[in-house]
Formats: structure tokens, C-alpha cells, sequence
């Protein structure tokens, strides 16, 4: 994630994709025996010779037939999980999306350049446009250098997705329209979408060919202030985006049918490079306490923000800034990329813009008015108060006394300590062990995305144990078992030996050819250990960089538990559904 950026590039952003190897599908031997070692934390003896016993029915019978078709699916497509992985993880999903499925945080500037402070909203906001576009233009270039892992070249598809992409509700499922292309593709739309007291408002951030300056974009950023100062707050009608996905659908198709020019509108927001919300509140975040900024990009006003764009990038009135985006499209790893390409181009300038402050001549931003009624703001009422009646409880902490430099030379891999740390800590607050969900990254294979990586382990869970007795001499011994076999597990993960996406694809197999459930999947220990998307601990490592970001927790009871590590500190974000 270093953004290797080049002017006359020898390696262009996608020139790989087409070379990557297809996402494997692992032995059904395997899958099982790995499946069945991740259940036994949360069993006792009799439940799990119960589930060995249904494990092994299915090894012997109906999985067997299953996945030899998952393997004549896999023969056919280089992603068998791709099209299955986004409609069940996302566009089928009937829950509101906006704070469930989303992803956003803060963005790292106020640590550096840019301390919370009042009268600079603007100004700091056509500065990150800016770098914001330049970002763009080095994709639609492909200057961007194709990210590796060591020597493995790993998809870059989803950086397709970061701009001009929204997703679209349907009464049973969602869709996703992309309109970037690269310039060898073709033209790209190059309009942003600015929102502000529920009014929407567009410009073109390209003039004769040339991205919009800093002063330029200040002078459209300043007549959308301007046009809102004083007056009625506009209708509102980006929280229908918030609601179920359902009623935001049949919402859609009113808003449509009263007023074609509202269809019109609609568009322009969905093809938009990206939408920039000015927002009222003031934050007043710190480096050492992200968690204001973190509560409003999260769960601020949805009167300002398109809760289906690929990227929103909020920016409030103390100066400070953050984002939102939908997560359907494509992972963090996307938006943290970009925000500490722009971070690192901040601090290279100090937050200052050093060139022309001459504004040339161009059509100032075109306020677009949705024609509504009665039963469109009733909607709009509705989203709203669904959208502030959801308790997700946000927290940030900054850890400063070691980071991954101190964890190295002690020859401990980071992210594994962290973990176990995060292990360790439900063990004493809840006196059980809870089951955990890690991001393990699958994009060595055509178009990967993640694989679920289970961190709850028996050498863990024996670890958080021994932490709690009086003598010190195990201690050493049961952490490395415990940090070897996490280490292990990642790394199978990662290279497309997980099981989790496999018991999926089986699952989706006999659902779809409407087989009687397989026993595996409606065991209790299947739901209890996490399967089926109920993990009670959802975590990731949002890298080693600047950048922080989160996810809303998985299950009501949960948390949603993401960090970003340091040489010298680390930095989390929990969520807590009560």
C-alpha cells in the first residue's frame, strides 16, 4: 500500500489481471477437518461428537455430491465465489445497508497537518478534492503500480470500483452500475456530486481537459455554501438510501414515476465520481481520540451522504474529515490506499496548495431539485427516524505505549498479537471465549477478494487459560503454539486453503438446486462458532499505515473490533451493538 506512482510507468494499475490464477477450490477432506477443529472451542465433548458425527455423515454423503459440482462450477468461471460472494454477503441483503454493511472512519490529517479548526471547512475540502482527483487520473492512466506480495502480483479490479460506481436497490436484490473506465477504454464520467443540508448540487471537476485547481474547486465548493447559508434545508431524500432495502427500492420507483426528471437526477448522483458531503457538525476529534469523527462518519446526518456511493467523503465544519461507502463494491483495503496516498501528499505540502491561484472561467455548480410529494417526504421521515433509532455504540482508542517495532524485535508477528490481545480480552470481560471473524485477503486469484480467517482457536483458547493462572512459566510456551498455528491458519487462508467461502459455495449449491438443507448447516455449533455470518467478534487489520476505518459488528450482541498499527502505538475502533 505504498502507492508506487509513476510518471512513465513500466507496470500499468490492470496489465496482471488477466494473467491471475483462478481461485481454488480446496479438498472437501480439509475444508471439513478444519472446520470441525475451529467449532471445538465452543463445545463441550458431547456437542461435539454430536457434530463430528454430522461432519462426517456429510464428508461420506450429500457433501461429496456437492462438491464435485462446486468443482464443475469452479471449471467453467476463474472466481467460482465471486458472483455468489456479492449477492449473499451484500446485494441480497434486506437490512438497511448504510450502518450495517457500510465501512468509513476518519481521516488521518488532523495528526498532522490539519488540527481541528473552525473556518477552513472549505478551503481544506478543495485541497483533498484535489488530491482526491489526482488519485483518479492516476488510475484512469494507470500510473498506479499493480500492488504485490513480495513477487505475487495481486488483483487490482476493485480499484475499478473506488469512483463513478453506486449500487442500486431492487425489491430483492440490489445491483451495482460502474461507469469508470480507463482512458484506453474510453471516456469516464468527471462530475462530482456536492451535498449540503439535504440539497444536492453538480459540477464538472474537469475544465479544457484539466483537473479543476484547488482555488477552482474552492470557488464551486464556496457558491454550494452560499446557495444553502440561511436558507430551508433542502428534502432530504439521500436518507431514503439509508433505509431497508426493500422500501428504499419501492421508494426509488415513486420517486421515478411522479417526475422523470427525478430518474435524470438519480443518475447524475450515481455516475458521479464521488460525493463530497459539507457537513455542520464539529467533531472536535484528536490524535490520540478518534471516536467523534468516527461516530459521525459512521452514524451522522443521512441527509448528506448517499449511503449507496462508492465513496462519500465527508468533510466538517471543525476542519476535520472522514468517509463512507458502501462496502458491496469492493474492500477497505481500496479506500485506505487511496486515503494514504492522499495523506502522505498532505503532509509532502503541508496542506498547502503552492500553484496558480487563478480561477478560469466555468459554469458554476447546477443545483439538482428532486421533485417530491406527501408520500415522499413521509419516506424520507420514515428513514430518518429508522436511521436514529439504531444504537451502535462507537469507541476509539489510541494505545501508545509499544507498536509493531517493539512487537518485532521480540520476533512476533503484529496482527497475530493484536489478535490474541483482542482474545484475551473478551475471555476476561465476558469469562467465555467469543467467536472471531479476521480478514484474510484472497487477492492472489482472479478477481479475490477475502476469506474468513477464524482466530478463536484451541491453542488460543488454551493460551487465555494459562494468562489467567498465578504461574508464569507456561505462559510463554501455550502464546507461540498459539501465535504458530494463527500464523498457519492466515497463511492457508490467504493462499485460498480457507474453508469458510468453501462451506459457503456447498451451502449455496443444495440451496439453489433446492436440496434439503444438509444437516452441517443447521447444527448449533455451525451458528454458535460463527458460521452463517454470526461471528460475535467481526475484525480486521486496516493496515500498517496512517489510515483507520471501520465496520458496524455482525451480530446484535457483538462488536466490530478494527485497528491500524504503528512502529511505536496502534489504534482501534469497537463497535458495540447492545
Amino acid at each position: 500500500m505504498t502507492n508506487q506512482v509513476s510518471e512513465f510507468p513500466t507496470e500499468r494499475t490492470f496489465q496482471y489481471q488477466h494473467s491471475l490464477p483462478p481461485l481454488p477450490v480446496p479438498s472437501l477432506e480439509g475444508s471439513l477437518a478444519k472446520y470441525l477443529d475451529a467449532v471445538r472451542p465452543f463445545a463441550t465433548e458431547e456437542e461435539y461428537q454430536v457434530t463430528a458425527a454430522v461432519v462426517k455423515r456429510f464428508g461420506e454423503g450429500i457433501g461429496k455430491d456437492l462438491h464435485q459440482k462446486l468443482l464443475q462450477r469452479a471449471r467453467t468461471r476463474r472466481n467460482w465465489l465471486e458472483e455468489w460472494w456479492l449477492d449473499a454477503a451484500y446485494l441480497e441483503l434486506r437490512y438497511p445497508s448504510q450502518l450495517n454493511v457500510n465501512f468509513g472512519g476518519p481521516a488521518p490529517y488532523l495528526e498532522h497537518c490539519w488540527p481541528p479548526t473552525e473556518g477552513v471547512q472549505l478551503q481544506r475540502t478543495s485541497i483533498s478534492m484535489w488530491h482526491t482527483l489526482q488519485y483518479w487520473d492516476l488510475l484512469r492512466t494507470e500510473r498506479l503500480d499493480p500492488h504485490k506480495a513480495g513477487n505475487v502480483v495481486l488483483d487490482m479490479d476493485q480499484f475499478r470500483m473506488l469512483f463513478c460506481t453506486c449500487k442500486v436497490p431492487g425489491v430483492t436484490k440490489d445491483t451495482i452500475i460502474n461507469y469508470f473506465k480507463t482512458e484506453s477504454e474510453g471516456p469516464c464520467p468527471s462530475h462530482v456530486v456536492v451535498m449540503c443540508k439535504g440539497r444536492f448540487f453538480s459540477f464538472d471537476a474537469v475544465c479544457d481537459g484539466h483537473i479543476l485547481t484547488p482555488p477552482e474547486l474552492l470557488r464551486q465548493l464556496t457558491h454550494v455554501k452560499q446557495c444553502c447559508e440561511g436558507e430551508p434545508a433542502g428534502d432530504g431524500v439521500a436518507a431514503l438510501t439509508s433505509e431497508e432495502r426493500t422500501r428504499w427500492a419501492e421508494a426509488r420507483e415513486y420517486l421515478i414515476g411522479i417526475d422523470p426528471a427525478n430518474k435524470t437526477i438519480l443518475e447524475i448522483i450515481q455516475s458521479s465520481l464521488f460525493v463530497v458531503s459539507l457537513d455542520d457538525a464539529k467533531p472536535y476529534a484528536t490524535a490520540e481520540n478518534y471516536t467523534p469523527v468516527t461516530r459521525e462518519a459512521l452514524t451522522g446526518d443521512p441527509t448528506i451522504r448517499w449511503g449507496d456511493k462508492s465513496y462519500n467523503s465527508l468533510s466538517f465544519a471543525d476542519g476535520t474529515f472522514g468517509s463512507n461507502c458502501d462496502h458491496a463494491p469492493y474492500d477497505a483495503m481500496v479506500l485506505v490506499t487511496h486515503c494514504y496516498y492522499v495523506d502522505q501528499q498532505l503532509k509532502a505540502t503541508d496542506g498547502k496548495w503552492k500553484g496558480t491561484e487563478t480561477v478560469r472561467p466555468m459554469p458554476l455548480p447546477e443545483e439538482l431539485v428532486f421533485t417530491v410529494d406527501d408520500r415522499v417526504r413521509s419516506d424520507v421521515a420514515h428513514a430518518k427516524q429508522q436511521y436514529f433509532e439504531t444504537d451502535l455504540q462507537v469507541v476509539c482508542y489510541a494505545f501508545t505505549s509499544f507498536g509493531k517495532a517493539a512487537i518485532k524485535q521480540k520476533k512476533l508477528h503484529p496482527d497475530t498479537f493484536i489478535q490474541l490481545a483482542l482474545q484475551l480480552a473478551y475471555y476476561r470481560q465476558h469469562g467465555r471465549l467469543g467467536s472471531c471473524y479476521e480478514t484474510a485477503m484472497t487477492r492472489r486469484f482472479y478477481h479475490g477478494r477475502t476469506e474468513t480467517m477464524r482466530p478463536c482457536t484451541l491453542e488460543a483458547q488454551n493460551w487465555c487459560h494459562t494468562m489467567l493462572l498465578p504461574a508464569a512459566s507456561a505462559k510463554r510456551k501455550a502464546l507461540l503454539l498459539a501465535f504458530n498455528k494463527h500464523n498457519k491458519l492466515m497463511a492457508e487462508a490467504q493462499n485460498g486453503k480457507g474453508f469458510d467461502r468453501h462451506l459457503l459455495g456447498l451451502y449455496l449449491i443444495a440451496k439453489e438446486e433446492g436440496l434439503p438443507m444438509p444437516d452441517l448447516f443447521t447444527d448449533p455449533l455451525y451458528s454458535k462458532s460463527g458460521g452463517g455470518g454470526n461471528f460475535t467478534l467481526s475484525t480486521s487489520l486496516v493496515g500498517y499505515t496512517t489510515v483507520l476505518g471501520a465496520v458496524a459488528p455482525m451480530v446484535h450482541h457483538g462488536y466490530g473490533f478494527f485497528y491500524r498499527i504503528g512502529d511505536d502505538s496502534s489504534h482501534s475502533e469497537q463497535f458495540r451493538v447492545p
